[in-house]
This record gives structure tokens, sequence and C-alpha cells, in this order.
């Protein structure tokens, strides 16, 4: 399975290392899944962690060996009611074969979440979703 890690995604494992999005990072650097990111939502975590804590960017630096970088595709086409901001986001996913988009932006990606009929075949959860489906520990 391959796990597409959005910016918020990366920023709170890096941020929060007792967080559920940390140990999405721990099980993908283990082995249960492959964890992918774009460069634009690298750029985005680490924008966000010099502002924010600062202090965290070496444990972010330490998390991105295990993630894949991945490039985002121009030509595959967004949902209608996806923000252009979040374009480069999707496509990524998609361009990498992601089985799962993790996003806490429920805000954007609210309508697609948990409906990958909506999303092209693409499951965009949370990742308390996420987890829960694996049968992690809460």
């Amino acid at each position: 399975m391959r796990v597409f890690l959005d910016a918020n995604v990366l920023f709170t494992a890096a941020h929060n290392p007792r967080d559920k999005a940390a140990m999405v990072v721990t099980l993908g650097s283990e082995g249960l899944f492959q964890l992918a990111t774009s460069a634009y939502a690298r750029e985005e975590a680490r924008r966000n962690l010099e502002r924010k804590a600062p202090d965290r960017l070496p444990e972010f630096n330490h998390q991105l060996s295990g993630i894949r970088l991945v490039a985002d595709s121009p030509s595959i086409p967004c949902p209608a009611d996806l923000a252009e901001k979040d374009w480069p986001i999707y496509r990524a996913a998609h361009a990498c074969r992601a089985n799962v988009l993790l996003t806490g932006d429920h805000r954007d990606f609210g309508f697609l979440m948990n409906a990958p009929e909506l999303a092209d075949g693409l499951l965009i959860q949370p990742v308390a979703d996420f987890l829960a489906a694996l049968g992690a520990p809460a």
C-alpha cells in the first residue's frame, strides 16, 4: 500500500512525536506501507516548522529520509470543487499511484474524505481514520 502525506501531516509528525501522524511515519518506516509526499507538501511543512517550531526541523529532516518524494502531474484532472491550492497535492498523490492520501485539511478535502468514488479511486482520509482502519491503537 502506498500512502501519500499532505503537508499538515508532515508538519504534525515532526512537531509532535507522540501524535498519530508520527505513528504513521513510524509504521511506514518499519515497512508496513510505503510513504510518499511531494516537494510542494514538503516545502509547505518546512516553512511552517521554520516559523512555528524551528527546533523540530532535525526531526522533520530525519522523517523525510523514509518518505519517497514524488512529482506533481499537471495533466491529472482534479475534482471541480477542490481548491486550486490543493491541486498539486491531489495530482501528486494520483501520479504516484497512492492508495491513500492522508490530510488534516477538512475544510478543502472534507467533501472527498472517505469517498474514493469522488476522487477517482483515491481514498482521502484523516490520520485517525486511516489508523482505525489498520486496527492501530488510538
